[in-house]
């Protein structure tokens, strides 16, 4: 016999969540659990309830209880020594992330965890990445209590078998912004050193002043020649190898030439040098490729199924359960699944009933009921408490590492910027003018003549204007479409999505709310006592539906249920009042003929003997859906794909019409075939739009592969891009966007052409010294990104995007 408690509905004073079933007060402070009453303790005790006066409810919800036992496989010292980053045997340096991480007050109190633990000595927060880096002393405190003490306070570590595995998440790379600082400390002073020479007339300095200014600035220019260009020497390098031009390749040339250039000018004529131009190649590229990289650094586009898998599971042994690493389970072991955790690989139930959530792996939305004896596969998720499960295999023989290990996921796409085919005829252009122009003087014996053209035809026509003009249109496009919440993996997705002209969209969790459901009533009128009944016994269920129905319902207090018993995935039963009702499933509910099979999630309402009605279930669409489709039927092919059952065909094809095509019940596999007729058979360019696992193959295969997340740091797997669910209804404007930012770098491009042309003009006949063009040169990469990041802002203000 189970007692209900009167409920008023309260805001917890921690989370902010409402008080649905019951009230647990301290002092006058009103919480929704135990778990939110339990961290409100804790931080009281540890004086640091100024936590709360930063940011109203600042903390996450605490219902569901982190397991006593749930961190012993950090007692393991091989996990540990895979999880930490350095220790002396007195102190231990470790790095988590922690995706709960939202806000000021989760910043300061995790930057005072000492106050708690005092055998923390320091923790500082990276916000951008959500990550902790803490220092502990050895003798104090331990990992496995280091990480009890995050996880009482609402910050529980996330702690996966990615972590040891060698294979970790990208963190963003400083070099760069070293390189930067170095090439532009060099080009300001090798520019201001060169200014006398440049516009001195006739010899105004000293000899040995002179002399000496320039070997300053043949010095200053090595480490940007052997440091700050590397990348693109290694670059241009790789490519001719692979027998290709890549974008780097002129840029390398341009540099190369015009320090050969330099080095011939300095110690055989003795006359101009043109470091200052070198230097303002490379300081000003890589400014631009900063930019572009900016936008990524807090964002990981490579985790994958390891990121959610726990590192250790319970196995049986003689001496009982102790924790094992997952890597080394054996088939027929018998391992312990907590609710709320993922099975981590094929098994059968051998004690226990298990509620089996697999929209992780199938986008499927429905709970699956599963008895003794029936197999669950790897990446489910219990929702029914502690289940016993025998396995049939290894984790790396997993039905989802099937998945997961599939071709595409071995191919990385290719680029087809068409920047980098220009480029490749622009350089052998400029190789055949300059080839022809200094044939053409050396014909006519005039060798100072023939060596000016040569210098001043490739440092006039470097292609460095136009490289810029997409370097830093791009940067900025990516720029301004981060700050709007979507994050693009490379700028040459911009590309890919300008030539788009077939969207395909999942269903579940990507055009509806994956945390959000609708409810209607279908069936004879509930009075005001019979909904209070109703919600009295849907109160005792923790089955999502039951969940959202009573919400739905929206009853400020509920009767105490005397008597109630709770069938696992089919429903609930109970004495009320003294009247009996029974509420779920058709066939849980419904005597056999009673009624028929209808699509969907539906719940069923039995009052006594008879059946008063049901309650149907579905996803709520995102805001903007409907006319977010309108708009992009005008100018793509779209498509959609669930891994659901079609109960939500009407829907769809009354929104997207009947031309659009629908598929449901789509397996992973069937996502992924669809997506490779469409490039192959059809020849269209996809943007597949998703979230999940199920997606992943889909999402790698298309051309370009979007994950719609809740907040940018969810599992985004081997997307190009990551777009915040609060923003979906922007998804037609930022496509646009990105084709307008083709258009800017085509509209530079001419400029930049024509720049060439008429440079060119004079330097083929002689009439321009190297001097002018070395000036020339980095006012046309200013004026190009003037253009550029002028246009990409007008553009962007006229989509009526949130500027930076």
């Amino acid at each position: 016999m189970k007692e209900a408690i009167h409920t008023v509905k309260e805001t917890c004073y921690h989370c902010g969540e409402k008080c649905v079933t019951t009230t647990i007060r301290l002092e006058d402070k009103t919480f929704c659990c135990d778990g939110c009453k339990l961290v409100y303790e804790i931080l009281n005790q540890g004086e640091l309830c100024a936590y709360y006066d930063m940011n109203a409810h600042p903390g996450m919800t605490q219902k569901i209880k982190v397991r006593a036992d749930k961190f012993n496989f950090l007692d393991d010292t091989a996990i540990i020594q895979k999880l930490i980053q350095y220790t002396d045997g007195k102190q231990t340096h470790v790095n988590f992330y922690l995706p709960q991480m939202h806000c000021s007050s989760c910043l300061w109190l995790l930057e005072n965890l000492h106050r708690i633990n005092a055998g923390i000595i320091s923790s500082r927060v990276n916000f951008n990445s959500k990550e902790t880096f803490i220092v502990f002393d050895n003798n104090t405190t331990s990992l496995r209590k280091v990480v009890e003490t995050l996880a009482a306070v609402g910050y529980e570590p996330h702690i996966s078998l990615q972590d040891i595995s060698g294979v970790k998440v990208k963190h963003y790379n400083k070099t760069r912004l070293y390189k930067i600082g170095i090439a532009g400390f060099c080009f300001a002073n090798i520019m201001m050193m060169s200014l006398p020479e440049y516009f001195a007339i006739g010899s105004t300095m000293q000899a040995d002043v002179e002399t000496a200014f320039r070997y300053i600035t043949l010095a200053l220019s090595l480490p940007v020649l052997f440091y700050c260009a590397s990348e693109f020497f290694v670059s241009a390098w790789k490519g001719i190898r692979n027998r290709y031009l890549n974008i780097d390749a002129p840029i390398a040339l341009a540099i190369a030439i015009t320090f050969g250039r330099s080095l011939y000018e300095f110690f055989v004529l003795h006359g101009n040098m043109y470091l200052d131009s070198m230097s303002g190649i490379v300081f000003f590229m890589l400014i631009g490729r900063w930019a572009q990289d900016k936008t990524q650094q807090s964002l990981s586009f490579d985790r994958d199924f390891k990121s959610f898998f726990p590192i250790a599971v319970n196995v049986k042994t003689q001496e009982g359960f102790v924790p094992v690493p997952v890597e080394q389970l054996q088939e027929n072991d018998i391992i312990e699944v907590y609710n709320n955790e993922l099975i981590p690989a094929d098994a059968i139930i051998s004690k226990g009933k298990a509620l089996i959530d697999y929209s992780f792996v199938t986008g499927e939305s429905v709970l699956i009921n599963k008895e003794v004896g029936e197999i669950v596969y790897a990446g489910g998720k219990q929702c029914a408490g502690k289940l016993e499960l025998l396995l049939v295999k290894k984790a790396s023989q997993s039905y989802l590492t099937n998945l997961w290990n599939k071709d595409v996921f071995k191919k990385e796409k290719k680029e087809s910027f068409f920047i980098h085919a220009l480029s490749n005829y622009f350089t052998i252009i400029v190789f055949i003018i300059s080839g022809i122009a200094a044939t053409y003087w050396l014909w006519q014996g005039q060798i100072q003549t023939m060596w000016d053209v040569l210098t001043t035809v490739l440092i006039i026509a470097c292609p460095c204007a136009l490289l810029l003009s997409s370097t830093f249109t791009n940067g900025n496009v990516l720029r301004i479409l981060s700050k709007n919440k979507l994050y693009l993996r490379h700028p040459d997705v911009i590309q890919q999505m300008a030539e788009a002209d077939h969207i395909v969209f999942d269903k579940t969790g990507t055009l509806t709310q994956g945390n959000k459901l609708a409810v209607s009533y279908k069936g004879t009128a509930l009075t005001n006592e019979q909904v209070k009944l109703v919600a009295s016994l849907l109160a005792q269920s923790n089955h999502p539906l039951s969940r959202s129905v009573l919400q739905y319902l929206d009853v400020p207090d509920i009767y105490t249920v005397t008597d109630f018993k709770d069938h696992a995935g089919a429903g609930i039963e109970g004495w009320i009042q003294e009247t009996y009702i029974k509420i779920g499933s058709a066939g849980f509910v419904a005597k056999a003929g009673e009624h028929k099979k209808s699509s969907g999630s539906h719940v069923y309402i039995r009052i006594e003997n008879e059946i008063v009605g049901c309650y149907r279930v579905k996803g709520v669409y995102r805001f903007g859906f409907a006319a977010l489709m309108q708009q992009l039927q005008k100018k793509y092919h779209i498509s959609v794909l669930s891994g659901d059952n079609d109960a939500e065909a009407a829907t769809l094809t009354n929104v997207l019409g009947k031309d659009s095509e629908l598929l449901f019940n789509q397996s992973p596999e069937d996502k992924l075939a669809y997506i490779r007729h469409l490039q192959e058979v059809k020849k269209h360019k996809v943007v597949m739009v998703g979230d999940g696992l199920n997606d992943a193959g889909a999402l790698k295969q298309s051309n370009v592969g979007i994950a719609v997340a809740e907040q940018k740091n969810n599992f985004t797997p081997a997307s190009d891009g990551i777009m915040e669910a609060s923003v979906f209804a922007n998804f037609y404007r930022f496509m646009q966007y990105a084709r307008s930012g083709k258009q800017i770098i085509i509209f530079s491009f001419i400029i930049s052409i024509l720049y060439n042309i008429i440079g060119l003009y004079f330097a083929v006949q002689g009439l321009l010294a190297p001097v002018i063009a070395a000036i020339l040169m980095p006012a046309s990469s200013i004026s190009i990104i003037l253009v550029t990041y002028g246009l990409s802002e007008w553009k962007a203000r006229k989509f009526r995007f949130t500027m930076p």
